[in-house]
């Protein structure tokens, strides 16, 4: 099965413990994948596809999945709301913790880089997509020649369609500027 990402959109967010634990679960990984390599780097989570085809070469930069790390205050229950001022007595402090979260945020570049094993990274991207309680990731792909259109919104999956529009420049140019014949610019 061969397969090709076009377009992809990305505003996931999860904690990055449940990341972990999902790999550390040892998922089923997609054929051409044989393993799942995971750094750190700063606030940066990088997700790097480890070769079973031995025809890429060691030196060949295979696909990886990018998220900035982010540190959020979690409360057990949801903070009052307080109408008075400033300072109030006796002010309950609501148990809360920080969770680092990794959120996969931006389009195909962004998200998911380099072009080798692209397409099975992309479906490790669904996987965790599936877990993620926030944020949504759209795409479409090409799967053995035809066009699929993914959309899961908070861990669901969702309908979506790819739909065919004619581009803009092939209806004479009406929307566009011509910068040749421009009176503004000199």
């Amino acid at each position: 099965m061969s397969g090709r990402v076009y377009r992809l959109h990305s505003t996931l967010e999860l904690p990055l413990e449940d990341v972990q634990d999902h790999f550390d679960s040892n998922p089923k990984l997609p054929d051409k994948i044989d393993d799942i390599d995971i750094t750190r780097r700063n606030n940066t989570l990088i997700i790097k596809a480890v070769s079973s085809d031995e025809e890429i070469s060691k030196y060949t930069p295979t696909a990886q999945l990018k998220a900035s790390v982010s540190e959020t205050r979690v409360y057990e229950e949801e903070p009052p709301k307080t109408g008075g001022g400033w300072m109030q007595e006796e002010e309950e402090e609501i148990p809360s913790e920080l969770v680092e979260f990794a959120c996969f945020k931006g389009d195909r570049e962004t998200v998911l880089q380099n072009t080798a094993l692209q397409f099975p990274m992309f479906e490790v991207l669904r996987e965790i997509a599936l877990l993620s309680e926030k944020g949504t990731l759209t795409a479409i792909t090409e799967v053995d020649g035809e066009l699929r259109a993914h959309r899961i919104v908070e861990g669901e999956e969702r309908p979506a369609s790819v739909e065919v529009v004619e581009s803009p420049r092939q209806n004479g140019g009406d929307g566009g500027v011509n910068w040749r014949d421009n009176k503004f610019i000199s």
